[in-house]
């Protein structure tokens, strides 16, 4: 079903009608499909009958703020509502023969970007899970409060963690200035894993989906290795533009923790034995 939103938008860009819609698997959270249109041009759909308040105009500013010089391609956001979300369509083809190493550049270059606080100038959602993202000044007290607290707190109202288990995670919390060093607030993707890296028409890197906000960048790196890393051209890549600390791997569980979190809220307790092992890892 094509909202009447977009049919209408379609229409006044010249695109005229709907010629065909082919859906597009894999989605975890929402439906995909891509329109044809009588004009020739192609567009990505999404749409969520329940989707959560604000969700697509969200993740409409996420994409507009990842459009930086530089970085990896982002589709262009072109309409909104409150169940759907029209793209442009990237038409993604086979992965370049240097798809890996100029990807590890370009997301190099969106961590340049960085602000003076962390956070984000409107809450947003990961996945269909609120993400806040009010301004913070320190690194260690935003990851604390508004990323880990706030997917225990929630895991705990769904009955997923008990007390006891967001004290540990609260534990956490208090040694993360020695177990983090400090870094600035980079722009981020902030849900970045395989699912979420893609192709445009040419083979290069695009990457959708986003969480976006100003954080850590070690933790956008975290999340590339949760579901399967990525290959090790990306990362001396990434490196040759902006290097990292010494012992950042050790300090992925960390990062990562966030996203176990909000992998028990989103799927449920498949995720509890991976969020107690990093919890037990740093006791």
């Amino acid at each position: 079903m094509v909202p009447k939103e977009v049919r209408h938008w379609l229409h006044d860009q010249g695109h005229h009608e709907v010629s065909a819609l082919r859906p597009v698997g894999g989605g975890c959270i929402n439906h995909g499909a891509i329109l044809q249109t009588s004009s020739g041009k192609s567009f990505f759909l999404k749409t969520h009958r329940f989707a959560p308040a604000q969700m697509f105009a969200r993740e409409s500013e996420g994409l507009q703020a990842l459009r930086v010089p530089g970085g990896p391609r982002v589709p262009q956001p072109h309409l909104h509502g409150a169940d759907f979300l029209l793209l442009e369509d990237l038409t993604p083809a086979a992965r370049s023969r240097d798809y890996w190493p100029v990807f590890g550049r370009q997301l190099a270059a969106l961590h340049q970007h960085t602000q003076p606080q962390f956070g984000f100038e409107h809450d947003n959602y990961i996945g269909s899970t609120p993400q806040p993202n009010a301004w913070m000044e320190d690194g260690h007290q935003f990851f604390g409060e508004r990323r880990l607290l706030f997917q225990a707190k929630l895991a705990q109202q769904r009955g997923l963690l008990e007390r006891a288990e967001v004290a540990q995670v609260e534990a956490l919390i208090t040694h993360l200035p020695a177990l983090v060093p400090s870094q600035p607030a980079s722009l981020v993707h902030g849900d970045l894993w395989s699912g979420n890296a893609l192709t445009d028409e040419a083979g290069a890197p695009a990457i959708i989906d986003p969480a976006a906000h100003y954080g850590w960048a070690e933790a956008e790196l975290a999340m590339t290795t949760l579901f399967g890393s990525f290959p090790d051209s990306f990362y001396h890549a990434y490196q040759e533009v902006r290097p990292l600390e010494k012992g950042f791997s050790g300090r992925y569980p960390i990062y990562n923790l966030y996203h176990l979190l909000n992998h028990l809220n989103l799927f449920g307790g498949s995720y509890y034995g991976g969020v107690m092992a990093v919890l037990r890892r740093y006791r």
